[in-house]
């Protein structure tokens, strides 16, 4: 089983778990010491099996410490995906250093 958490009101920095169709569920995680909220994505066919709130337990209990312990470093990690007995951050990708072009002050002739 595959769940993702993503910030609510930021997008996903790394695809989302692979499946036919992807269900958003209802209650997001939050973190216990802000009001940063986690929405949980993950396939449709786990999210309606009979058996996932047993399944899942322990993937949840993952992804809320996870969340909390990014809330030391401001919850600058905003997609996390569990999977398994892991749970991996993806961070948002970096730019680029930045180039300054100066301007030319006179004709080259």
């Amino acid at each position: 089983m595959i769940i993702a958490a993503i910030r609510s009101g930021t997008d996903p920095t790394a695809p989302l778990p692979p499946a036919t169709f992807h269900r958003w569920l209802e209650e997001p995680l939050y973190c216990p010491k802000c009001e940063a909220a986690y929405n949980l994505v993950l396939d449709y066919d786990q999210a309606i099996s009979r058996h996932f709130l047993n399944d899942s337990r322990r993937h949840f209990q993952m992804l809320r410490k996870a969340i909390t312990l990014g809330h030391a470093t401001g919850h600058h990690i905003s997609h996390f995906e569990t999977n398994g007995v892991v749970v991996i951050p993806h961070a948002a990708p970096k730019a680029g250093p930045t180039i300054s072009i100066q301007p030319l002050t006179h004709r080259i002739q």
